[in-house]
């Protein structure tokens, strides 16, 4: 009995989806250790897909009474399904649910899945901290010279200033990932010495 009550205690969490039982991740942060809370990428997804529903049902129903389409949202839903690409980036850099190859990472010790989770952190921050750098000049280029854009001729850059934005927040995200592996990394570390300085 006390043996079962112990495998239970020390079992893996584990999260029902769809009748399937997938093993929660060791490393996998709650939503409640973060100090902004990735249910705010959440929130935004789910107002961007009914924002999308609703201009592609409108669209559909408009061309099928009337063989005509509203001009304006071809444009504004490629606009929608790059905030969401790059919100719902953001949210997964937050959970450290990005794609990765388990085979590497699962080999060797706790510490070299950190160091490797760190390395790999980095490299997302350093790739989209590029990205808002070079965002922000395409925006400025198009504010400056008054682009506009093809389908309904708005300003341009009213649909490119959310990449250097959003970009600049997924390198945020990657860098709070950083931060936490190192903290894990430091407690792993702790661990070891003093189970050394007992074991003498």
């Amino acid at each position: 009995m006390e043996q079962q009550e112990e495998a239970r205690r020390n079992a893996v969490p584990q999260h029902v989806v769809d009748s399937a039982v997938i093993p929660q991740a060791a490393d996998e942060a709650q939503d409640a250790d973060f100090r902004v809370s990735p249910r705010i990428e959440d929130w935004v997804g789910v107002i961007v897909m009914v924002l999308l529903v609703g201009i592609t049902f409108a669209n559909v129903v408009v061309r099928y009474f009337t063989d005509e389409s509203f001009a304006w949202t071809e444009e504004f839903s490629v606009f929608l399904m790059i905030v969401l690409a790059l919100v719902a980036g953001s949210a997964a850099v937050a959970r450290d649910r990005n794609i990765r190859i388990e085979f590497f990472f699962e080999r060797g010790s706790a510490a070299r899945q950190r160091r490797l989770a760190i390395l790999s952190a980095l490299a997302v921050a350093v790739m989209f901290i590029a990205l808002a750098v070079l965002g922000a000049r395409i925006t400025w280029d198009e504010y400056t010279f008054g682009e506009t854009s093809p389908g309904i001729g708005v300003p341009s850059w009213w649909y490119s200033i959310w990449l250097p934005v959003l970009s600049a927040g997924i390198a945020l995200r990657a860098l709070g990932l950083v931060l936490r592996n190192v903290r894990a990394l430091k407690a792993l570390h702790e661990g070891k010495a003093t189970t050394t300085e007992k074991a003498q």
